[in-house]
């Protein structure tokens, strides 16, 4: 079967969870419409308790629907959920999977058991992603000896043992250092383009894995999608201004001469390039400025101005919107600042809707044209 022929990875229409909370019910998905293309590489971002990982329980089997349906490549998340999960893994940051007493290898031989590989083919899977994942030199070692960035290595082998056409990573690098953490990131991405049809669904905190990572991200708040789209043309929501970053030999009245120009929306003192504040009158005079323009057109009346004041340009470089300018754009508050994805103590699941009961639809999400 070629990659056109493969059904949807995810597809997903109107899914809700409640979850039966007092006083009131808890919505952690309200109408959640969802399509992620076999082979890609999709993201899901958003801060605690948006409804992440209600979202991941659902596609995984582990938490059925309140209302809607969703299906992975093809089967259904509630009817098929013995297909789903033979196709599927899951790795999470910080997970302590496992017994601490056996070695790589022998962990990883008790999981391809759990995953009914036949004990010769296990043997051989394990010795093959041992070597995948950089872990050859622990092979022998106790997994409670192994450092964090090894355990995660670990878990990695342990999701690809039975070679899933869909991995979930939940914040996978989480904890892990900056060379462990680019380690991890170029393996995934080595092992999904081995194989065309091959699909990651990934969440994370860290922005720049985002947009380093992920063919399309959605940013989910409060049980809605509220966009989906490259990361570039996620970014392209929030550019309205031209900002530019400014560094001149010297400037006679400081950045004040400059904001009264046509265009120029604000111009204000920025650190130069090696971390230092604008100088006094008796040390270097070069002075940095933060610029925001109308457009970029109103460049050139900057340049000119410069020019008659006797001020030489040393560094002008644009500032690119980034993710999470698009995410405090669209969703306010930052990662930390809690709503809800999963129920408190004392609260019991609503009963699930069977998925033919199909839920409203999602309120119209900002789907970037592509």
């Amino acid at each position: 079967m070629t990659l056109a022929e493969l059904p949807a990875a995810i597809e997903a229409r109107g899914i809700r969870r409640i979850y039966a909370a007092r006083p009131t019910p808890v919505v952690a998905l309200d109408g959640i419409d969802l399509d992620v293309p076999a082979g890609e590489f999709f993201g899901l971002l958003g801060p605690n308790g948006a409804g992440k990982t209600t979202l991941i329980k659902i596609l995984t089997t582990l938490l059925g629907p309140s209302e809607g349906w969703a299906r992975v490549f093809g089967f259904d998340v509630v009817r098929q959920a013995k297909q789903i999960r033979r196709i599927m893994n899951m790795v999470a940051g910080g997970e302590q999977s496992g017994y601490g007493i056996l070695t790589v290898r022998e962990q990883l031989w008790m999981f391809s058991q759990f995953y009914g590989l036949p004990g010769r083919d296990g043997w051989r899977r394990v010795d093959e992603l041992i070597e995948l994942v950089g872990l050859e030199e622990q092979r022998n070692q106790r997994v409670s000896t192994l450092s964090t960035g090894q355990r995660q290595k670990l878990n990695v082998a342990r999701g690809l043992l039975n070679d899933p056409w869909i991995l979930f990573l939940d914040e996978p690098t989480l904890g892990l250092d900056v060379s462990a953490a680019r380690a991890l990131r170029a393996l995934v991405v080595e092992w999904q383009r081995a194989v065309p049809g091959r699909t990651i669904l990934l969440t994370t905190h860290y922005m720049a894995e985002a947009d380093e990572l992920c063919d399309r991200i959605a940013i989910v708040d409060r049980g809605r999608i509220l966009a989906i789209g490259s990361p570039a043309e996620l970014r392209r929501l929030v550019r309205r201004e031209s900002i530019f970053r400014l560094e001149v030999d010297h400037l006679d009245g400081g950045p004040a001469v400059l904001a009264g120009l046509p265009g120029v929306v604000t111009a204000t003192a920025a650190a130069r390039d090696d971390g230092t504040a604008m100088p006094g009158a008796d040390a270097d005079q070069r002075v940095a400025v933060n610029l925001v323009l109308a457009d970029d057109a109103a460049l050139a009346g900057v340049v000119g101005a410069l020019g008659q004041l006797g001020s030489r340009i040393l560094a002008l470089r644009k500032a690119e919107p980034t993710l999470e300018d698009v995410f405090v754009e669209l969703v306010g508050r930052g990662f930390d600042e809690e709503a809800v994805d999963h129920p408190p103590d004392e609260v019991e699941p609503a009963p699930a809707v069977p998925p033919s009961a199909h839920g409203p639809g999602a309120p119209e999400a900002r789907e970037v044209a592509r």
